[in-house]
């Protein structure tokens, strides 16, 4: 799944590698590897044609 962080656009398109217990393993363009609290941020989703 792609997604994007709606306080961090300069992050660029991530992709989620993992969600466990609301924690989400992203691996984003700019940024690398983060782990968000899903409780806290709520991802944009990215639907590509």
């Amino acid at each position: 799944m792609l997604v994007r962080h709606p306080q961090k656009p300069e992050w660029g398109l991530g992709q989620v590698q993992s969600n466990i217990n609301g924690r989400v393993t992203v691996m984003f363009e700019d940024e690398g590897k983060v782990v968000i609290d899903a409780t806290r941020v709520e991802l944009e989703i990215v639907i590509t044609p």
